[in-house]
């Protein structure tokens, strides 16, 4: 098939456009031309900005694809403008994200059903609204296709840790330096590596079972964050990680500008059943976490994208949070 990737170089899109290319599917990627990627030769590119409406729509003429994978559509603004450059395309693949639930969730693990109000964030709540669009326009426009990744990594991305994205987290493993974690550490998470996303978008494509369908792309490895860290560290050769717990809100207070992520996806505890993509999309979970973190962090290495240790407050946080609680238990006995 002719296939339009809106956004090709991004972390998921780029091993995407790999696997189209494989598996013998001509592939366009439109981005703004500001992100570089190695992409198979066979690629054509074109520059477009998603938020300019007109060039859109030349290049959904110019095009012409049997099927759009949209892989930053972020609005449902966006989502209505993709609907009138689009129609009359096959297949429109929509990439969401389960951050269109509500959180907690009301089961675990939760079906493509799960209530999705209150959203748990404004970004899950335009996914949402996004969704609602491509699903309205579905058996008029084209057939939709709306595929929920989790928390993805790979190479070309970070590894994720309580206080985010930064790499540095990497060096306090190496380092054997003390680990902030929220909470517990009990609360569960689930990466999947950007290969095995990847392959389930492609086995959408032109695949009519999964015409006016939703699917969870997500992981089959799910672990406590203490298991994470723990897991990182063996991947690492790194000594055993010193954890130190800290309860959410108190990071939340302390350190509102690093913990967006915390607040609104990493203190719940989710799971996220794949068995529909299974079936349908033949999706498998192949790369174990421990082998994709030694790869993606092989990647940084390359690319000496990783920050020292020290490059952040942690310690500051740890000695901080160790004098209260310190001074709590002086003041009970």
């Amino acid at each position: 098939m002719d296939v339009l990737i809106i956004g090709g170089t991004g972390l998921i899109s780029t091993a995407i456009t790999r696997q189209l290319v494989e598996t013998a599917h001509d592939v366009t990627v439109a981005t703004r031309g500001e992100t570089e990627a190695t992409l198979p030769d066979a690629v054509t590119h074109v520059t477009c900005d998603r938020n300019d409406s007109d060039r859109l729509a030349e290049v959904a003429e110019a095009v012409a694809p049997d099927c759009v994978i949209d892989m930053v559509c972020f609005t449902p603004e966006q989502a209505r403008e993709a609907v009138d450059a689009f129609a009359g395309s096959t297949q429109y693949v929509f990439c969401s994200t389960v951050d269109v639930y509500h959180r907690p969730t009301a089961s675990v693990p939760s079906t493509e059903d799960a209530t999705r109000e209150p959203g748990v964030s404004e970004y899950g709540r335009n996914k949402a609204a996004a969704e609602d669009v491509f699903r309205d326009a579905h058996g008029d426009a084209f057939a939709a296709t709306i595929i929920r990744p989790w928390s993805t990594y790979g190479e070309g991305g970070p590894v994720l840790h309580t206080l985010g994205l930064g790499t540095y987290y990497i060096d306090r493993i190496r380092q054997g330096k003390p680990i902030v974690v929220h909470g517990d550490g009990t609360s569960l998470w689930g990466p999947c590596h950007r290969d095995d996303v990847a392959r389930a978008f492609v086995n959408a494509v032109g695949n009519e079972t999964a015409y006016g369908e939703t699917y969870h792309v997500t992981s089959e490895e799910v672990m406590t964050w203490n298991q994470y860290h723990e897991a990182v560290a063996r991947a690492l050769d790194a000594p055993d990680p010193e954890l130190v717990h800290i309860p959410t809100d108190v990071l939340s207070e302390v350190v509102p500008d690093r913990t967006g992520m915390l607040r609104d996806h990493f203190q719940f505890s989710t799971v996220f059943d794949n068995s529909k993509a299974r079936r349908d999309l033949d999706f498998e979970y192949t790369v174990p976490f421990e082998e994709g973190v030694r790869r993606t962090v092989a990647w940084l290495d390359e690319h000496e994208e990783i920050e020292s240790w020290d490059s952040e407050t942690d310690d500051q946080l740890i000695r901080a949070w160790r004098d209260a609680t310190d001074g709590f238990v002086s003041a009970m006995e």
